[in-house]
């Protein structure tokens, strides 16, 4: 038996539909701003190969194949038969209001089966999946309108000792 999972995030990000579409659509740039996406090889035929992190240093693969491409508007996916985890998702671009930008909105949907692979996929989404589309998100923001990913990892937690 399993259990869908479907989420859905939007974010507005201060570049046009063009140009987020574009660095989007070559779905080898994904894991630059994707947690724990490790590669996206494409192949000529539509069809891409997804490998993620997983629990325990382990990885998680599949096939994909893209449904619909729409220039500046949207891509959507579907896993092909047989894959481990049955997915599918689509990230629209359109104008946000008052001229701000783009909307990005992505919807995904993954039909983690039970068991081993079901509870690698709920540990590897966490409590939360629809925080985890937030922060990869965020950091597609980040990387889109600052060239970069700001994080925090290496820094000072900020924190001092009470007896200064």
């Amino acid at each position: 038996m399993s259990q869908p999972i479907k989420v859905e995030k939007t974010v507005t990000i201060e570049k046009s539909a063009e140009d987020l579409y574009r660095f989007w659509h070559n779905l080898e740039n994904l894991p630059r701003f994707t947690r724990h996406l490790k590669s996206v090889n494409v192949y000529d035929d539509g069809r891409s190969h997804w490998v993620t992190s997983a629990p325990m240093g382990n990885s998680i693969e599949w096939d994909a194949r893209i449904t619909e491409d729409r220039p500046n508007e949207v891509i959507a996916w579907t896993s092909v038969e047989g894959a481990d985890i049955a997915n599918s998702g689509a990230v629209h671009f359109q104008p946000a209001p008052g001229d701000r930008g783009t909307e990005v909105k992505v919807t995904t949907t993954y039909d983690a089966p039970a068991g081993v692979v079901g509870d690698a996929i709920s540990k590897l989404f966490g409590e939360n999946p629809k925080q985890q589309i937030g922060d990869d998100l965020a950091r597609f923001k980040m990387l889109m309108e600052a060239g970069e990913i700001a994080t925090n990892d290496g820094q000072p937690s900020g924190r001092r000792n009470s007896k200064d």
